[in-house]
């Protein structure tokens, strides 16, 4: 009786530790995972080595799934810092990412101020080209004036063109100056006076077959050269007298369709102007009673 009664005090107390062991090896057997192996403590994961890779997935947690309900905070802090460190690593990843996108932007802001300036600089130094090219045409232009200035100066050095033409005339034969002769070699001396870039041809004609006709046209060219530069101070070598004795006159000289034979005798001055003289309004003119035939 006495071990019956023992028994029956003792099955309550054995029932209820029972219990608490079941209730202990449950909540051990939650702590596990589904395959039954050991699940230690897990160290905080190092991060994934690039950003791109995804975040690590938490581990399934047997009897409970995902999430123990369960769990301490030191379970969760043990799951959640690999996280935190992925995060951490993604933020650095952002950062150096902004800062090198900010570096290439400084750097190419800097590479176009440059190309800039110096596309600013080539224009200045081609703006410049053209104004020097411009100049320089300026003066090739001018250049090329003044040689063709020069050029005409030079062809017009030689360039006579008959002005005026006085006839002198002689009579009897005789080599002496008449008062009317003298008259026209006055007023012709006068007009020239002051002047320059001119001649006179003296062209002598006489009657006389031969060297007679000949010496006599040259002491009728003397005595006008004479009477020139003694009275009228007309330099020698603006003078030019050839001695033609009988010879016929040129047709072109006189019009007609054929030489004219010489029956009289004369002189005949013809004024020529120089091309050069011309242009700068210096040439002589006689008047148009000092020009004409004065044959008798």
């Amino acid at each position: 009786m006495k071990n019956q009664f023992a028994f029956r005090n003792s099955f309550p107390g054995q029932v209820a530790f029972i219990a608490l062991a079941s209730a202990l090896s449950i909540s051990a057997a939650a702590q596990q995972p589904a395959d039954g192996t050991s699940n230690p403590t897990p160290s905080a994961t190092q991060p994934s080595p690039g950003a791109q890779e995804k975040l690590s997935a938490p581990p399934k947690e047997g009897f409970w799934g995902r999430v123990n309900p369960f769990a301490r905070k030191k379970w969760v802090d043990n799951r959640i810092t690999p996280i935190r460190g992925e995060l951490n690593e993604l933020d650095e990843v952002n950062a150096k990412n902004a800062r090198d996108i900010k570096d290439v932007d400084s750097r190419a802001t800097a590479g176009i101020n440059k190309a800039q300036t110096a596309a600013d600089q080539a224009n200045q130094v081609a703006t410049a080209a053209g104004d020097q090219a411009k100049q320089a045409g300026t003066v090739a232009g001018q250049a090329s004036g003044k040689v063709d200035q020069i050029n005409g100066t030079v062809n017009g050095l030689d360039q006579y063109n008959e002005k005026n033409t006085v006839t002198v005339a002689f009579k009897g034969g005789s080599p002496v100056l008449s008062a009317a002769a003298k008259k026209q070699l006055d007023d012709m001396a006068a007009n020239l006076s002051g002047h320059q870039g001119y001649l006179l041809e003296v062209e002598a004609h006489a009657p006389g077959a031969g060297t007679v006709g000949i010496q006599n046209s040259t002491r009728y060219a003397e005595a006008v050269k004479r009477y020139l530069v003694t009275e009228h101070q007309i330099p020698v070598y603006r003078m030019h007298a050839v001695a033609l004795g009988n010879a016929p006159v040129a047709a072109e000289q006189t019009g007609d369709t054929k030489a004219t034979p010489i029956h009289k005798s004369y002189v005949e001055l013809r004024l020529m102007e120089n091309s050069l003289a011309a242009q700068g309004g210096s040439t002589p003119r006689l008047n148009p009673s000092q020009s004409g035939a004065a044959q008798q």
